[in-house]
């Protein structure tokens, strides 16, 4: 399920499901999306703080289900990442997005949004962010105004050639779902970003015992050095070994996602294609 594409002049909704960003960065998110004609408006709790959270569970949420229930928003877009989108999820208006899809563009603890539309209600969404400049705002404007695919570059860990339904986001994220609403990937392509030490190693292993990997076409694998302190990106391509390396299927690792500078969104919920003979991602378009 695709929402459709954005022309100039329509609305999008600037909303923190997570945590806040300072006022110049919303601005400049706003700046941005106002540079290719459209029209940002900022949610009314966007700018709120409660502890290290976007304001409180409830505003957090009515700023969000408000987004998707306005048929004039035509775009949604989180302004940072943080924590505290895993505590909203379950109070998402499914019903809402079902009846109005439209994009939904964030990465980092905003996969947890992308993880529960996509098991809820098959909304495609994007993986990233608006406002950083370089390639990655003329990915996010390409996926929200092209009905077109998006091809990444990483290198062969295990060969093979794959095509599934793209499905994760940061690992952090994909994990609250085990046990709690993530369903089998049987038929998908498992993408994740972020590892942290031990956590990561914890969360495949975790993973993979929860049998939700029968089935599953394909891994691949963006920035793997982690958003906090952890291991480097090398002892966590050893665990992706141990832990996915013996599924016979094909792992596509060092793509240009998560938390990197200059990273490059791309859709989730929709049709890929791993090839490591090519070293490429090809995922579907986010809008139609």
């Amino acid at each position: 399920m695709r929402g459709r594409r954005l022309h100039e002049g329509d609305r999008v909704r600037l909303v923190s499901p997570a945590s806040f960003a300072d006022d110049a960065w919303v601005e400049q998110v706003g700046a941005v999306l106002a540079g290719w004609g459209l029209k940002p408006e900022v949610g009314t709790h966007a700018r709120d703080r409660h502890g290290y959270m976007a304001g409180r569970d409830e505003d957090r949420l009515a700023d969000l289900n408000e987004a998707f229930r306005d048929p004039g928003v035509r775009a949604v877009v989180a302004v940072t990442g943080g924590a505290g989108a895993y505590r909203i999820v379950d109070g998402i208006d499914a019903e809402a997005v079902r009846a109005d899809p439209k994009p939904v563009i964030g990465f980092s603890d905003i996969a947890n949004l992308h993880v529960w539309l996509w098991a809820q209600t098959g909304l495609a969404t994007i993986h990233g962010c608006v406002g950083a400049g370089g390639r990655t705002d003329a990915t996010a404007r390409r996926l929200l105004f092209e009905p077109e695919p998006i091809t990444l570059h990483g290198s062969a860990l295990v060969d093979g050639r794959a095509e599934g339904v793209l499905a994760g986001g940061f690992s952090g994220a994909v994990s609250n779902f085990i046990g709690a609403g993530l369903p089998g990937l049987d038929g998908a392509i498992l993408c994740l970003e972020g590892a942290q030490g031990v956590h990561f190693d914890r969360f495949l292993w975790t993973l993979g015992r929860s049998g939700l990997l029968a089935g599953i076409r394909g891994v691949a694998l963006g920035d793997l050095s982690g958003c906090e302190a952890g291991l480097d990106a090398e002892v966590a391509l050893g665990i992706v070994r141990d832990r996915l390396g013996g599924l016979g299927v094909p792992i596509l690792s060092g793509l240009p996602f998560g938390h990197r500078a200059d990273q490059m969104c791309f859709a989730l919920g929709v049709p890929g294609v791993i090839d490591t003979e090519a070293g490429t991602l090809t995922t579907g378009p986010a809008v139609h």
